[in-house]
């Protein structure tokens, strides 16, 4: 699903020196699996993200999501694949104030001209236990709550890799378990690829591939079999 060759990041830091922030990166996530991606803060993790999913451009190297070269199109072309192929799901929510969780997950459907957007806006509340919350707005909405709308939003166009970023960062531990298990029946029921960032090594510990970003380059990249909930 994602093929990462010699990636690399600078920028220039201001008094002028270059400031290598990725080095030389390595990595290659199929089809389905789950990655954390885990480092101190600093370590480069958050920007590689944004790199796979076509945020931002590499300084050298290649991204290649879904057998298409990132680097190869222009911004218009990677924001229509993002659209078509990604979702996102970030610690912060990112719901808009003005619109209801129904409206919020509706969105990205209606601004690609999808038919039947409010029912399967509705579906993907019910998914993720919602139903009843069709028309509450985001400040009515608990912490949790509003992480559920934002991973139906993130999962009602059928993407085929899920991007999160410290999903459970803003959450109580009772309830970023619950994300957690939302986030892998959906990964496992949907067969879509999740790629997270996260401090949290029981979290990472779930997914099918764990690596590590420190100073800048990857220190294990080896996949493991995922550790069942008791």
């Amino acid at each position: 699903m994602l093929a990462v060759r010699h990636l690399s990041k600078t920028v220039t830091a201001p008094d002028g020196s270059r400031l290598e922030i990725l080095r030389d990166i390595e990595l290659r996530i199929e089809r389905g699996a789950s990655c954390a991606i885990v480092g101190s803060s600093g370590s480069g993790k958050t920007t590689l993200l944004g790199l796979l999913a076509g945020l931002d451009l590499p300084s050298a190297g290649e991204v290649v999501l879904a057998g298409q070269s990132l680097q190869s199109m222009d911004e218009e072309a990677r924001a229509a694949l993002r659209r078509r192929l990604v979702g996102f799901v970030f610690q912060s929510f990112h719901l808009l104030p003005a619109l209801t969780a129904e409206e919020n997950v509706m969105l990205p459907l209606e601004l690609e001209g999808i038919p039947g957007a409010r029912e399967r806006a509705r579906q993907a509340l019910q998914d993720v236990g919602l139903a009843d919350r069709l028309r509450h707005y985001p400040s009515h909405l608990s912490g949790g709550e509003q992480q559920r709308v934002a991973i139906a939003r993130a999962f009602v166009h059928g993407p085929e890799l899920l991007f999160a970023d410290e999903p459970t960062g803003n959450l109580d531990g009772r309830t970023g378990h619950s994300i957690v298990e939302l986030l892998f029946r959906l990964n496992r029921e949907r067969a879509t690829t999740l790629v997270l960032v996260t401090h949290d090594p029981a979290l990472a510990a779930l997914c099918t591939q764990q690596v590590e970003v420190h100073e800048g380059r990857l220190l294990d990249q080896a996949a493991r079999p995922r550790q069942v909930r008791a």
